[in-house]
């Protein structure tokens, strides 16, 4: 038996992060993870994730973007590592689409840079696109993307220097309250704690069942492929991009071409589409990606950058989504536990971008059981008020 100030379950994004706030403000932390680190299993995997500002989802998010992009720069700083790209992101779609104008209304209110492209600074500057008449071009600089892999590993290596305890390959079995503490029971050993955080991504509503209901894990595809001209789109002439039309259930979003040199395998172009897809069982995932799926997905992506209909597919790969009814994320303390048990979890495929402010909140709920940071639209009690 084993004493902790805090427990960490799940140390993919959210946990590392959470393990690294809590070391480096002193406190006895044990992080538990059934895999390794970082592994393929779950919503992490995949070489990059989009980080933008002018955040169409919900108002709230931009205070926390904000705050995530100087804590990314500190974790860039402590380590010397690059882990945000800087190639700007270019959103397409009709003029009237929800999505286009959120991003305005996003842009405008916080004085968010956004560049309105007309038609022909479109084929000059991205003539990798070629999409309808009616459609606007927006541009934001500041937007790029992010090493998932990455910077998962850093915050982990980082929480060890500053003191943490991390163990993969170790399940947790069951944990409940016990007195005044928390007991974790795993498959290897049983520990204890004053506090607990659980940010066990898909695996959430089985660590906490009342949750289950409120949450739905989907098998999601991505695909790299390598368009014939490599150069027209690498990251200095092509940026990360989202593509919206009325036609398509949720949005087609992609990235530059990444080469295995500098970024790792697979090498290539990676898209997909952002919108959840099939329920799936997190422990019995379909991994095997069929011709069709394939083919729907490039010929989606196709009529938007036509490179994609001849290019070579490099690889195809499963991600999974744990989504919540309104597709925003559950940050909150677990109701019922006296603020002892802090929860992150719902991130409806696009928390990543996040994780770096989330792990100083979680931080903050965990030990102060409260925090100075905006996230009040994310707690349960929403759910409650439908």
């Amino acid at each position: 038996m084993k004493n902790y100030d805090v427990i960490v379950i799940g140390v993919g994004s959210m946990g590392s992060a959470s393990c690294f706030w809590l070391a480096n403000r002193g406190y006895k932390v044990l992080g538990l993870e059934q895999f390794d680190i970082p592994h393929e299993m779950g919503s992490h995997t995949g070489q990059s994730r989009i980080i933008r500002k002018a955040y169409f989802e919900h108002k709230d998010y931009v205070p926390l973007l904000q705050r995530a992009y100087q804590n990314w720069q500190l974790l860039e700083k402590q380590t010397g590592t690059r882990v945000y790209y800087k190639t700007g992101l270019i959103y397409h779609g009709p003029s009237t689409h929800e999505i286009i104008n959120g991003v305005i209304k996003t842009a405008t209110l916080n004085d968010i840079s956004l560049d309105i492209v007309n038609s022909q600074q479109k084929i000059s500057s991205f003539p990798q696109f070629t999409t309808p008449q009616n459609f606007e071009c927006l541009y934001e600089p500041d937007a790029g993307f992010l090493r998932p892999e990455l910077a998962i590993t850093l915050y982990k290596v980082e929480a060890i220097n500053a003191g943490a305890e991390i163990h993969t390959n170790e399940s947790v079995l069951e944990w409940n309250k016990e007195n005044n503490g928390i007991k974790v029971t795993t498959d290897k050993n049983i520990y204890y704690s004053n506090k607990l955080v659980i940010t066990a991504g898909a695996w959430a509503g089985r660590l906490m069942p009342e949750l289950n209901s409120s949450l739905r894990v989907t098998r999601q595809i991505i695909i790299w492929v390598k368009p014939k001209d490599v150069k027209l789109f690498n990251a200095i002439n092509f940026p990360c991009w989202i593509i919206a039309d009325d036609k398509i259930k949720g949005v087609l979003y992609g990235f530059p071409y990444l080469t295995k040199e500098n970024f790792g395998e697979p090498e290539g172009m990676k898209f997909a589409l952002h919108h959840p897809a099939d329920e799936t069982n997190p422990d019995h995932v379909n991994r095997n990606i069929s011709k069709e799926e394939i083919a729907t997905l490039i010929n989606q992506v196709a009529e938007y950058i036509p490179a994609v209909a001849d290019a070579e597919i490099v690889a195809a790969k499963t991600c999974l989504y744990t989504n919540t009814a309104d597709e925003n994320f559950i940050i909150d303390h677990l109701p019922g536990y006296d603020k002892d048990v802090t929860i992150a979890c719902g991130f409806s495929g696009h928390g990543f971008k996040f994780v770096s402010v989330f792990g100083e909140i979680l931080a903050d709920l965990a030990m102060n059981g409260k925090t100075e940071l905006p996230v009040d639209f994310l707690r349960l009690e929403r759910f409650e008020k439908h």
